[in-house]
């Protein structure tokens, strides 16, 4: 019987909010992945080199980590803002008798205080992008576009050529692996991503398949297009659902908040016990693995997809579950997988299954369509978007870059999903509409200040 195999996929992601504004909603959202997500992650893939993970990093991330003075913002961030806002919730914690919660404070100002340290000492041996790129594999459409809701050929292909395009100046490689942006996929996608080299990406095909059908452990090819790899919702779900593992109790609550924005609760509204919560997710992690090894019993590829931003940033104790799962999986025998040509060697693709085959598109999205950057709250991104590019799409020769730069931060799907889950007030709308004005702007021969690194290298449109 063949061995099955766990592939373990992190969508590395954050909207471009280097630069523009600062607390509640701009930069600060990117310091904070940087401390709680990036570095922690780094450590983890650092310690098990080489590590069987399928990482991707979207170019706009890229352009984020890369932009001048970018880190060096991010270490005053981590050595002055953190420590004072951690300062003033403890005395505020001790002024009311909560000595417990102001030592869990005091406890979470010393790891940002290592994570600055961590970060000078990375940024002087060549950079965190330098150093996460050692481990990325796959690369994504440019600004992270909802591909199917791009209203030309000349747009899908600039978001896939620009992308990859600066994934390989980054990195000086690439071997096809492709994240779609919120696993949007249509069928007739497929052949401008094989043009552009593509060869292979994930999908949902929960609904059409079946939670749990094996077929979901397959790879499989429809015509002309990369070979598709399922993500296995089923048990995502142990990770990623409503009452998946980062809902135990001794976990780390991500939504309540001391004054400063710090968090010091579980999440059954105890107080909250690092060691306690630590050990939980060592032993979620042999869980998992037990899981999975019963998955795959029968052979094939589990592949787990996850937001990198989950661990760490969203679920606290999320990398020390990732690093249980890779020791775990070692001493449980089960085979840790990259997405890579490897893999495909020991498991051929098959046809895409008739009830799979559809024209309308999917996503791993609420409802596993479209509607969350498309639907009744987000349609006037949607519109915003598709007018911007058919208008670009109606002018002779190519446009201008700053032009096609600024349409490239408009497609981004951050602004609608923002929006539809009404996460940060009127700061998506804004964005949209100063990047709409923009385009016009350098459409109407304004001169072209200078633009911060989105995208440096275009790509595309004809």
């Amino acid at each position: 019987m063949p061995q099955g195999e766990l592939a373990i996929v992190l969508h590395t992601h954050m909207p471009y909010v280097e630069g523009f504004g600062t607390w509640p909603f701009g930069e600060e959202w990117l310091w904070e992945a940087i401390a709680t997500s990036y570095l922690p992650l780094l450590e983890v893939l650092d310690d098990h080199l080489p590590a069987p993970i399928t990482l991707s990093l979207t170019p706009v991330l890229c352009d984020q980590l890369a932009a001048p003075g970018a880190m060096e913002r991010c270490v005053r961030f981590l050595r002055e803002i953190r420590p004072e806002s951690h300062r003033r919730d403890i005395v505020e914690l001790r002024a009311g008798g909560e000595e417990r919660a102001a030592a869990e404070l005091e406890r979470s100002a010393v790891e940002y205080a290592r994570a600055a340290d961590r970060l000078e000492e990375i940024e002087a041996q060549g950079g965190l992008l330098e150093r996460l790129g050692v481990h990325a594999t796959w690369t994504s459409a440019a600004t992270h576009p909802i591909l199917p809701l791009l209203a030309t050929d000349r747009g899908i292909e600039l978001q896939v050529r620009t992308g990859i395009t600066s994934h390989r100046r980054r990195f000086a490689r690439w071997d096809g692996g492709f994240w779609l942006p919120e696993c949007a996929h249509a069928s007739w996608l497929g052949p401008a991503l094989g043009r552009a080299g593509v060869r292979a990406t994930c999908v949902e095909l929960t609904r059409r398949l079946g939670l749990g059908d094996p077929r979901h452990l397959h790879p499989c090819v429809d015509d002309g297009g990369p070979v598709l790899w399922p993500i296995d919702r089923s048990v995502i779900a142990w990770v990623w659902g409503e009452g998946g593992y980062p809902s135990r109790p001794p976990y780390r609550d991500y939504h309540r908040y001391t004054t400063h924005r710090h968090r010091v609760h579980r999440i059954d509204g105890g107080r909250y016990d690092h060691a306690e919560a630590l050990a939980q997710a060592r032993a979620d992690g042999a869980e998992f693995v037990a899981g999975v090894r019963e998955r795959v019993a029968g052979g094939g590829v589990c592949v787990c997809a996850l937001d990198t931003e989950l661990l760490g940033h969203h679920w606290y104790e999320g990398p020390t579950w990732l690093w249980a799962v890779l020791d775990e999986a070692h001493r449980q025998g089960l085979k840790l997988t990259r997405l890579d040509e490897e893999t495909l060697a020991r498991h051929e693709p098959r046809p895409l299954p008739e009830e799979a085959r559809s024209p309308h598109a999917t996503s791993w999205g609420a409802g596993e369509d479209l509607g969350t950057w498309s639907g009744p709250r987000a349609a006037g991104f949607a519109a915003r978007q598709r007018r911007a590019e058919l208008a670009l799409a109606r002018r002779h020769g190519r446009p201008p870059d700053r032009a096609l730069r600024e349409l490239l931060a408009l497609q981004a799907s951050d602004w609608a999903f923002l929006h539809d889950r009404d996460l940060s007030g009127n700061y998506p709308e804004e964005r949209a509409a100063a990047h709409d004005a923009a385009l016009d702007a350098a459409l109407a021969g304004a001169a072209d200040p200078a633009l911060r690194s989105l995208v440096p290298w275009l790509d595309g449109w004809g």
